[in-house]
């Protein structure tokens, strides 16, 4: 009888303990671990992305550079699929039976019971044909979508272009972006994707066990409605952009104009440039793949991501800082003998300039003057020296924006280069001075800037002394908000009055300088031409300038790869863009503009050799033949000669110098045969 009651109170602690465990289990499930609550509203519901408008785009005066156009994209859920006519859908969707085998396939590998994308971006007119006949393809759907359009089809490379979210971008993401996501891949698209895109929404729906819709879940109460991007109002002018990109057509180089009060970027032109509608529809795979190949590059946004030595553009700088380090004044002068004896060897000057102040250095774009100034600046501590001095010049350069990033809204924006002391003791084991890299002295040798670089000097030097940091992007969507950061002003260390004399240069650069011809009537324009050494061909044309002088409302800084000397091509272009500007149109006969639009100095691509024509038989026979009977007349016009100069040397007994000088003409004539 006691075994019977042990026992029972055996199995009652056992029952009491697994309800126990089980009610635990029960508990951590429901309320401690979400896991399974997720494993059944996946069950239950579907939930359906809203896509948002994403925000246009404008110039600074309003005008549409960007803006959205519908499209649509075919969805299907493979396990809802049932037979219908194939053909149909193929010759509706323009693919073929294997294209759609492709798709399908890809759509069962992602999930039998899940929507994902069938084709993409297909057109309204496509659309309307689908929508009639969409009840007979069980299983397929259409999802509204909005894609980028561009009116004007300008500023390629600053408004840049959106793509698919990459599989890396969707893990970073912490499940924000989903497979079929688009986001900003370069350009403004890319700085400015999170307040471009908007905020999707999302529509509940509940299905049952066979996955069939049975309506909204909670009659909506969960779905959230997508709202559309903020809108962009950028800095550019599209007038001048658009001029700048027909004056740079069939050229390599580029143009950045930008307003001097405020750093706003007036234009953006990189050359190549491209069509941006090219980068979206059901060809943009086909566009970008050939893009890659052009040898010109076009997706290089050479503005902040090409390298050039600045050249004589650069010596107004390197004025300014002997000027405030009190090395020279404006009435400085050096005496220019056509050349600069550095050590060893000379650096050449364009001119014989005789004696040189600072104006005249400027105007005429003196090597020997300059180089002069820079050796002064070199050893201005002594010649053992010389390293310290550098240092601190390498320093004051950085602070007007050369070698270092200026923070340009754009990504992917290089620095330039201005070598170290660390760079030359590597390069030249220690043992180096002024004459070893005299060439700085006039913006060559190692020095590399970028196009934005150059044109934010002559920012600074319209400013009297400081810039802000150039930037694309004028205001933020309806409230205009502005970076603060884009406010403030930077200033480089040089005092305003030591501007002066240097823009007095500048200016007689324009006026009866270097760049004379390209002289605008009424406009006060400073600049300084340059003539970049290139070592794979032709000089590159570089002009920098800003105007009116006194109330200075755009600089600009223009290069043209291989165009030669500024004064050739630069310098025209930031005229007319200048005075396209200030006045909304060009003074200059018609003609004369056209001649640099139309004009090609694009330099042969890499690797490129002139093609060989080959000659056809008849040609090869005709061309021996002539070859033949040309060797018959030289032979005989040889014996005709000899015979002469045989019977001249029995009359002198001596043979003429001109008989060797014939014959060795005649071997040499036989060897070429």
């Amino acid at each position: 009888m006691n075994n019977y009651f042990e026992r029972r109170y055996v199995v009652t602690g056992i029952f009491i303990t697994l309800a126990l465990v089980l009610l635990g289990r029960l508990f951590y499930i429901q309320i401690v671990d979400d896991r399974y609550s997720v494993f059944a509203s996946k069950n239950v519901l579907r939930k359906t992305i809203i896509y948002p408008a994403r925000g246009p785009i404008l110039d600074r005066k309003g005008r549409i550079l960007v803006q959205n156009e519908p499209v649509y994209d075919v969805t299907v859920i493979p396990k809802q699929v049932k037979p219908f006519d194939t053909l149909e859908l193929c010759r509706l969707l323009g693919i073929d039976k294997a294209g759609f085998d492709k798709r399908f396939s890809k759509a069962l590998k992602y999930s039998p019971y899940r929507e994902s994308a069938f084709e993409k971006q297909i057109s309204v007119r496509m659309y309307a044909s689908l929508q009639e006949r969409l009840y007979n393809f069980p299983g397929f759907s259409v999802q509204p979508r909005t894609v980028r359009t561009y009116p004007d089809s300008v500023a390629a490379q600053f408004l840049g272009y959106i793509g698919e979210a990459s599989p890396e971008v969707i893990k970073r993401s912490n499940g924000y972006y989903s497979p079929g996501d688009y986001i900003g891949i370069s350009g403004v698209e890319r700085s400015y994707d999170s307040i471009l895109r908007g905020q999707r929404g999302v529509r509940n729906l509940m299905v049952d066990s066979r996955n069939v819709p049975k309506g909204s879940f909670a009659n909506g109460a969960y779905d959230t409605a997508a709202v559309a991007g903020e809108r962009l109002i950028s800095s550019l002018d599209i007038d001048i952009q658009k001029l700048g990109e027909k004056l740079m057509k069939n050229k390599v180089g580029s143009i950045v104009a930008i307003e001097p009060s405020s750093g706003e970027i007036l234009a953006f032109v990189s050359s190549p440039t491209y069509d941006p509608n090219l980068m979206v529809g059901r060809e943009r795979g086909n566009n970008v793949a050939r893009m890659y190949k052009d040898p010109y590059n076009p997706f290089l946004v050479r503005p902040i991501q090409a390298y050039y030595p600045p050249g004589s553009s650069f010596k107004p700088l390197d004025a300014l800082i002997a000027l405030q380090e009190g090395i020279i004044t404006p009435q400085t002068t050096y005496f220019c003998p056509h050349y600069y004896q550095a050590g060893n060897h000379r650096v050449g000057c364009e001119h014989f300039d005789g004696v040189t102040d600072l104006r005249k250095g400027i105007a005429q774009s003196c090597n020997t003057y300059f180089c002069n100034v820079f050796n002064q600046l070199m050893i201005r501590d002594g010649s053992r020296n010389v390293h310290r001095s550098f240092a601190s010049w390498k320093e004051n350069v950085n602070k007007f924006g050369f070698g270092v990033k200026l923070g340009l809204d754009l990504p992917h924006e290089r620095r330039g280069f201005i070598p170290t002391v660390k760079f030359y003791d590597n390069r030249f084991k220690n043992r180096w001075g002024s004459s070893t890299i005299i060439s700085l002295a006039i913006g060559q040798g190692e020095m590399l800037s970028t196009p934005l670089q150059m044109a934010n000097v002559e920012c600074t030097i319209a400013n009297r002394g400081y810039y802000y940091i150039p930037h694309l992007i004028k205001a933020i969507g309806d409230k205009q908000v502005v970076k603060t950061e884009f406010t403030k002003k930077n200033y480089v260390g040089v005092n305003a009055e030591y501007f002066e004399p240097v823009i007095d240069g500048m200016q007689a650069v324009v006026d009866h300088g270097t760049a004379v011809e390209s002289r605008i009537p009424g406009i006060i324009m400073c600049g300084k031409t340059g003539t970049a050494q290139n070592s794979h061909g032709k000089n590159h044309s570089i002009f920098v300038g800003f105007a009116p002088r006194d109330t200075p409302r755009i600089a600009i800084a223009v290069i043209v790869e291989n165009g030669g000397y500024g004064a050739s091509w630069a310098a025209p272009i930031a005229s007319y863009m200048i005075e396209k500007y200030i006045r909304g149109y060009i003074t200059k006969p018609k003609a004369q503009v056209e001649y640099i639009m139309n004009k090609n100095l694009l330099p042969p691509p890499p690797g490129w050799k002139p093609p060989v024509k080959k000659l056809s038989k008849r040609d090869s026979l005709k061309r021996d033949s002539l070859r033949k009977d040309s060797l018959k007349r030289l032979k005989s016009d040889t014996t005709k000669k000899q015979l002469e100069l045989k019977s001249a040397s029995r009359k002198n007994r001596k043979e003429p110098d001109s008989m060797n000088r014939f014959t060795v003409a005649l071997i040499n004539r036989k060897e070429d045969e």
